[in-house]
Order: structure tokens, then sequence, then C-alpha cells
């Protein structure tokens, strides 16, 4: 990996996305950003979102599946570096945070789902939201593709539905988690809800994207301060962008869109 210039003490580096991104260079990001943890003990967290509609994939999901040529033809489509399952990036607000292999949060996985959905659900509550890890787990023999329609105990629920989901990718111990907060159900998956459906009190008497906007800002504040002392930064260094092109040519240009069959 060519040297970076992310500066840190270690503190937790807060990046909040002016604009939507594609989903490969979104990924490609999160990648960097993993990298970044292995080789120089990067702490960040980064809030962003999909500039079209897009699938991700699980990282060993099978990308000729059935469903993505028929109900999500011409979707664009990704593959994620996390396993579980497929995710309909829409109306939605996303998540990634990293931390290096010798952060004692890196030890146990299941340590700091918890401690980032906390946070989240207790963000979500000041804007009304009514949300709560499930608190078991929901396996199933034949997982459903999308990860919504699955459940693990860590995931957090509102009025009964999910609404936050996550998933981890480990490296030489350093560790990318990335996570999807649903806002409003997608004309691709009506069947799943978003916490602008489902909790009323979340409406309040600003504009939705003013609203938005002010969530995903406090989103990010409070994972990052889950995590440890917060440094916000306005832009990813130079090189970071170069780097991001590198592995969005190599690793994630390749799925395209969902195309139908036949």
């Amino acid at each position: 990996m060519p040297e970076s210039s992310f500066q840190h003490k270690n503190e937790v580096l807060l990046h909040v996305e002016a604009e939507p991104r594609t989903g490969s260079c979104n990924m490609a990001t999160d990648e960097h950003l993993l990298e970044a943890a292995l080789a120089e003990g990067l702490k960040a967290v980064r809030m962003y979102r999909w500039i079209e509609p897009t699938v991700s994939l699980g990282y060993f999901q099978n990308s000729d599946a059935e469903v993505l040529r028929t109900k999500f033809k011409n979707i664009a489509a990704v593959r994620r570096l996390s396993g579980g399952g497929a995710i309909l990036h829409h109306h939605e607000l996303t998540y990634s945070l990293v931390l290096p292999a010798d952060d004692s949060l890196t030890k146990i996985p299941t340590e700091l789902y918890g401690r980032v959905h906390s946070a989240i659900i207790k963000v979500l509550g000041h804007f009304g939201a009514g949300c709560a890890m499930r608190g078991e787990d929901n396996a199933q023999a034949d997982e459903p593709f999308l990860c919504f329609v699955r459940g693990d105990r860590h995931d957090i629920h509102c009025a009964g539905h999910k609404v936050v989901g996550s998933a981890q990718r480990r490296r030489k111990g350093a560790v990318l988690q990335h996570g999807s907060i649903i806002l409003e159900r997608s004309t691709h998956a009506p069947a799943i809800p978003g916490l602008i459906d489902l909790a009323e009190a979340f409406q309040v008497n600003t504009s939705k994207s003013t609203q938005i906007d002010d969530l995903e800002i406090k989103l990010g504040k409070a994972i990052a301060a889950s995590l440890g002392p917060v440094r916000g930064i306005s832009n990813w260094p130079a090189d970071a962008a170069s780097r991001v092109t590198e592995l969005q040519a190599a690793h994630y240009d390749s799925i395209g869109r969902c195309h139908k069959s036949g």
C-alpha cells in the first residue's frame, strides 16, 4: 500500500461525506481505510450515502443469483468486503469505521457491535424513534438473500422491523465495520420499511433533508465518540483519493449492474 498522510494521535477521525458516491467508490474507500488501520494505526468513522440505488453483495454471496437478474435487474451492484446478506442501499445513511489490531475493541467482535449500536439507538431516541437491539438470533436454514430480512441479536429494530444492520471484515487483526441505517422504504424493496415510515415522532417541524443532514452528523459524532476521543476532518488527504481510485479499478468495478436474465 502506498504511504499515506493520515495524521492522528490516537484520536478517532470523523468524516461526513459531502456528496453521495457510487457503490464501487464507497467500497474502495472503506477498503483503503482498513489498509490505513492496519499499516498506520488509523481509527476513523465515515458517514456516507449512495449516488443511486445499489445492491451490495456480501463477500461470499453469488453474483449470479437469480434474484439479481429479476427483482433487481438493471440496478447497480458491488461486492462488499464484509460477509452477510445483500443490502439494497437507497434511502439510507451508511457508516463505516476502522480500528487497528492493537485496539482493545477489536478483540471481541460482539462488543464492538454492541457499543456502536447502543450509540446509534441513543441518537435515534433523540429523534423520537424508539429503537432497541433484537436481543436474540433468528437463524434460518436457508438464509434470505437480503440482509434486512435476516436476524441477528445485534440488529436494531423499530416497531418490530430491522432498521440498522452491520457487518465486519478483519484483516490481520484490524477491523472494518460498516452498517446501513434505513430511512425510508425503497420502491425496489417495499417490504423493508425505514425509520421515517415507522416512527411518527421522527417527523419534526423541519424539512426532511435538513432533518436527515442533522441525523447524519449526530450519528457520526456518537459512533466516533463510542470508540475514543474524536477529531473531525473536512477532507481526506490527496493520496487517499489516489489509492481509492486504484482499489476501485482493481476490485470493485467488475460487477456493474444486475442484468435481466435471458
